[in-house]
């Protein structure tokens, strides 16, 4: 058997006329005996958020450990069954009222604390978020440090209720206490920034290549070419099969510009959002596949919803603003509402993790390499409560601890203990962060 040491170096790009594409990890990436950072695995972290808490008895198990029942609402995660943790009695206490605050504002609380621990002041101080500390550590290798997205519309800024930021229910990341960081809803947006060239790109040669129908990919396919004839067979078809989920993706938004130029004929630039939550969602999903795939980022926030969010879901029968639902007062007919709509998000969630599980990366899939975080910034939206929150950790295969359980954790304990474990887990150990009073070991729970 011959050995080479010559490889492809993990950063190479597919070089086009307003196009930079970076390639997902292939065999040939890896020298023989190869060792450091660009041989072995990386970490990522994904952050799934939806708003306006849950129907908690629809969520949680009635038993803990290894045996527990599927609940309905995490019924569509079965097949994942064995890679998640259901965490049960974790508090942000830090999102409750200060003396004086009153009974204001409990959604900006609650989705300012979600991430950060801290409780957030009205004119938009609060602390700097676990995605944004991960990406310090997980950002030095890449082209973006991290990516916020979200499936409402993030131009609402300024003063909400009682005069609080606007920021802190449009958004869950803080680069800084005083830094919030945009959501993107806008498809387009998200996939120029991850593979359209920055530097110095006419924007008219972009819109004109808009207007034909002309795919990003075009102008890279010599470079691709190219490439190809220097490849294995089995990097061949990893190639293949990424320029083809991107080409899918792009193929998905110019139908959405299409349909969003016939409705608004005024625009001069269509929004390019899908009409339906269903193909917007998945579309957001599969760009972040992608970002994971290309090593264009390892660390993603995503919301489904801003948080105090009026959403109808008309494709499910539920043509009622799902923040008024959430006011249920216990009329049941509400309540199953509520749960149709829960039901959907997690059917949504379950997309996006068959998506990571059945994409390659090394000799696994991006999923065996990933921590996911899926839950609310409240429990029950009737009560505001941020006590007891829905919490789910989905772990890889190379993630230190058990899937498969259903754990419930001492009385009072905060949100934030967990956060100390994963950002240790993450390679980002600190010793206090928000609210913490110690680490949440998964493993001996």
């Amino acid at each position: 058997m011959m050995v080479f040491k010559k490889s492809i170096p993990r950063r190479t790009f597919l070089r086009g006329l307003g196009t930079t594409l970076a390639l997902p990890l292939l065999d040939g990436m890896i020298p023989a005996f190869a060792v450091g950072n660009d041989a072995g695995p990386v970490s990522r972290f994904s952050i799934v958020y939806v708003p306006n808490g849950k129907i908690m008895d629809k969520w949680t198990p009635a038993a803990t450990g290894a045996g527990y029942e599927m609940t309905p609402t995490l019924e569509p995660l079965r097949a994942f069954r064995d890679r998640f943790l259901v965490v049960t009695g974790l508090d942000h206490n830090a999102a409750d009222p200060l003396p004086g605050e009153g009974a204001t504002a409990p959604h900006e609380r609650a989705a300012g604390t979600y991430l950060t621990g801290v409780h957030p002041k009205r004119d938009g101080h609060v602390g700097t978020s676990i995605d944004q500390l991960v990406a310090q550590e997980l950002g030095k290798q890449t082209q973006l440090a991290s990516l916020e997205l979200g499936l409402h519309n993030p131009d609402v800024v300024g003063q909400c209720e009682k005069d609080w930021n606007c920021a802190f229910l449009n958004t869950l990341s803080w680069k800084t206490p005083t830094t919030p960081l945009p959501s993107e809803n806008q498809p387009r947006l998200v996939f120029e920034r991850l593979f359209g060239e920055t530097s110095s790109t006419d924007p008219r040669q972009r819109v004109a290549r808009m207007r034909k129908d002309q795919s990003l990919l075009d102008s890279a396919k010599d470079s691709a070419a190219s490439l190809m004839r220097g490849l294995g067979p089995e990097d061949r078809n990893k190639v293949a099969e990424y320029l083809d989920a991107i080409r899918d993706v792009e193929r998905r938004i110019q139908m959405a510009e299409a349909q969003s130029a016939r409705e608004l004929p005024r625009l001069d630039r269509p929004a390019g959002i899908p009409s339906s939550f269903d193909e917007h969602a998945k579309l957001m999903f599969d760009l972040q596949v992608i970002a994971f795939q290309a090593d264009l980022t390892r660390v993603t926030t995503f919301m489904m919803g801003a948080e105090q969010g009026n959403r109808t879901f008309r494709e499910i029968g539920v043509p009622d603003s799902h923040h008024g639902l959430s006011h249920h007062q216990f009329i049941q007919a509400k309540i199953d509402k509520v749960s149709k709509i829960d039901l959907y998000h997690s059917q949504l969630f379950a997309y996006y993790l068959e998506k990571l599980e059945s994409t390659p990366d090394g000799d696994g899939s991006l999923l065996d390499r990933m921590m996911v975080q899926f839950g609310s910034g409240l429990s029950d939206g009737n009560e505001h409560l941020v006590q007891n929150l829905p919490v789910l950790l989905v772990g890889g295969r190379s993630m230190p601890f058990s899937g498969g359980r259903h754990i419930r954790v001492p009385e009072k304990t905060p949100m934030t203990n967990l956060y100390l474990s994963i950002l240790d887990t993450l390679g980002v150990p600190v010793e206090k962060f928000g609210d913490s009073t110690g680490e949440l070991n998964l493993l001996s729970i």
